[in-house]
């Protein structure tokens, strides 16, 4: 398996860096974080409609570039250098990723084009008060009726869903448990019943909310309906985001080591700088082994999803556990050898503290993953 990016995908991540350093710096970042969407809807235009990355892994058929995974992953990279506020996360990773793992060829035809665009903006509903993110954690519930389907059901943590337009809602069938009676169901960001509420975060650069069913009714074709049960069609598309998701970890590890070392260079303490002393010396090497095997996992993960291996479920669980340690490892490293001033206002490395914070627990743990790696693995 070749971890190297071809020349087309370097110039992809090299042009996306240079457009994400003009629009989305440090104090840009802060200028967001004060809005009520918490992302920039003209950048958020550009990134659609000039410059088309929520396409990017979709297929030509319906819109998409028809590139892979692993272009998504150096996209993902990038963004999480910057702690990028955007829906690109949500919409491409999250709810691209379920409908494409889980609906049939007609409901992709209907759902995907408007995602390619960037004028639909996705995301997937799954947590709720257990915080769980698998099948089994999922309690809301649907029942059938005249009309389609009758969804009732409380979801926490949806990434953007104070503003998307659609939700991939997983739900379960009433008097089911476990496994059983899952599915997952295209539902309309204005449907009747439901309501949503931004939640307070600690990571101000990524919104969440509760969202709140009460008797929503859609459609029969909302029910997504492809070729694998809900419940596997869940874990699949729960797969892909977590190696989305380790991807942007890295991006955002990497920075923290970068940062870490100019300021090294340049602090003076007892008349030498800092750099110079052994301890710090020792820690940013550290660093560095964290973040190179972070990527690796990444990168192989990425592989594994574009060639659609059987292997996904462990290569997914292992890039996210590895890749939440070392940014959590690199922003806590990192904000120490800033010292008192890492966490004002006015340098940059606090928003990363709290966005490895966050993304630490978002679509499971490390602990969480490493355990599902072991028992995949039949320890």
């Amino acid at each position: 398996m070749n971890f190297a990016f071809t020349e087309e995908q370097l110039e992809l991540r090299e042009m996306a860096r240079a457009f994400l350093a003009e629009v989305s710096s440090g104090d840009q970042v802060r200028a967001v974080m004060d809005t009520e969407l918490g992302y920039d809807p003209g950048v958020w235009k550009r990134v659609g409609a000039e410059l088309g990355w929520p396409s990017v892994h979709i297929p030509e058929a319906y819109g998409g570039l028809g590139l892979s995974s692993v272009e998504l992953i150096a996209l993902l990279e990038t963004m999480g250098e910057v702690v990028l506020p955007s829906p690109f996360f949500a919409s491409v990773a999250l709810g691209a990723n379920a409908i494409l793992v889980a609906a049939s060829e007609s409901q992709k035809q209907a759902l995907l084009p408007g995602i390619a665009e960037g004028q639909t903006i996705a995301t997937l509903a799954v947590a709720e008060a257990s915080g769980r993110w698998d099948a089994e954690g999922v309690a809301a519930s649907f029942r059938s009726d005249a009309d389609g389907f009758v969804l009732d059901g409380v979801k926490r943590h949806v990434v953007d869903g104070h503003c998307a337009d659609l939700l991939v809602v997983a739900a379960r069938e009433a008097g089911t448990a476990g496994r059983d009676g899952i599915a997952l169901f295209a539902v309309p960001g204005d449907a009747a019943g439901l309501s949503r509420r931004a939640l307070p975060t600690m990571d101000q650069t990524r919104r969440l909310a509760e969202i709140t069913l009460e008797s929503v009714t859609v459609p029969a074709d909302a029910r997504l309906a492809g070729s694998e049960a809900g419940a596997d069609a869940l874990d699949r598309a729960l797969q892909h985001a977590a190696v989305a998701l380790a991807a942007e970890q890295v991006g955002g590890a990497q920075r923290c080591l970068d940062m870490a070392v100019a300021y090294a260079k340049e602090r003076v303490q007892f008349g030498r700088l800092i750099g110079s002393f052994q301890a710090l010396k020792h820690k940013m090497a550290d660093m560095m082994i964290a973040v190179e095997s972070a990527r690796s996992a990444v990168y192989y993960a990425a592989c594994v999803a574009a060639d659609g291996g059987e292997t996904l479920p462990e290569a997914a669980s292992m890039a996210k556990a590895v890749a939440s340690d070392a940014y959590d490892r690199c922003a806590g490293d990192a904000l120490q050898i800033f010292g008192g001033v890492g966490f004002t206002w006015e340098y940059d490395i606090h928003l990363y503290f709290k966005r490895a914070r966050s993304t630490h627990t978002l679509l499971g743990d490390a602990a969480c993953h490493r355990e599902r790696v072991a028992r995949r693995i039949g320890l």
